[in-house]
């Protein structure tokens, strides 16, 4: 599928397994830090919406704005940080490099490279609206 060109009908009926949307205040800067921190590939972006792909799995990045009829968006906090209590983690992603490459850019590098006794090394990374991203790999 070409996630540059394909119609939101085509794209949404062939989702399946599970689904991650992420509501964020600014699609775009939440898409730059994916691509900087994580070198993931974002398609499709703009203001409202990106699809974004990991390896061979895809997410949905969507504003406010386009939640304005779900009911999730009541449930938002005013302030940050939105993404609390929710890790995303990333099995395939170095953790040290990608602390390193947060670290650069000035995000924030909630925990620092770690081995854990769950056989995981991991580094805790927040986006700009708080979500935990967890690259990880194993010991």
């Amino acid at each position: 599928m070409d996630y540059e060109t394909v119609e939101a009908e085509v794209f949404g009926a062939a989702l399946r397994g599970i689904g991650l949307n992420l509501v964020c205040r600014d699609v775009r800067a939440t898409a730059a830090f994916l691509r900087r921190v994580f070198d993931m590939a974002v398609h499709r972006l703009s203001d409202d919406f990106a699809i974004v792909s990991y390896g061979h799995d895809v997410f949905q990045l969507h504003s406010d704005g386009t939640y304005a009829a779900n009911p999730i968006l009541n449930l938002l906090p005013e302030n940050p940080p939105r993404g609390a209590g929710v890790e995303i983690r990333l099995f395939d992603t170095d953790p040290d490099e990608a602390a390193a490459r947060a670290e650069l850019a000035g995000d924030t590098v909630l925990q620092n490279p770690t081995d854990k006794p769950h056989g995981l090394r991991e580094a805790y990374i927040l986006d700009p609206d708080g979500y935990a991203w967890v690259p990880s790999r194993a010991l």
